[in-house]
């Protein structure tokens, strides 16, 4: 298939025709069409927080955002969508009360003040 051929595809496809109409008028099959269609939406990913065009690398798994701040902004936004597993239910060493730890089972103290209260024997100001 030559790149016009695909450019016609793309253009009808951009001004709203189906698969079948598209594969009747230029007279390819149906699926020759969707397979056109679909490799070019797949380049043409884009960032799931901002929307920029992302380049994706050959071989590599896809990337999703195009920077490390739209991640995290992405995910602060959606964080019902996050898969949590790690949760702990630990007893303070200082102060006795059971907190939940997320993703670290060896922690000790439920907060900074209780670490120091336990640590030095004393209230911080």
């Amino acid at each position: 298939m030559t790149s016009q051929e695909r450019q016609n595809i793309l253009a009808l496809r951009g001004s709203g025709l189906t698969y079948r109409q598209i594969g009747q008028k230029l007279g390819l099959s149906i699926n020759t069409v969707k397979s056109v269609c679909r490799r070019e939406e797949a380049k043409k990913q884009l960032c799931r927080n901002c929307g920029n065009h992302l380049e994706q690398i050959p071989r590599r798994k896809p990337k999703a955002f195009c920077s490390a701040h739209c991640r995290t902004e992405w995910w602060k936004q959606h964080r019902d969508q996050m898969n949590k597993k790690a949760f702990y239910h630990i007893t303070c060493a200082n102060c006795n009360e059971r907190f939940v730890s997320y993703g670290n089972r060896h922690r000790k103290y439920c907060s900074h003040r209780c670490y120091i209260a336990h640590r030095f024997g004393t209230e911080p100001p």
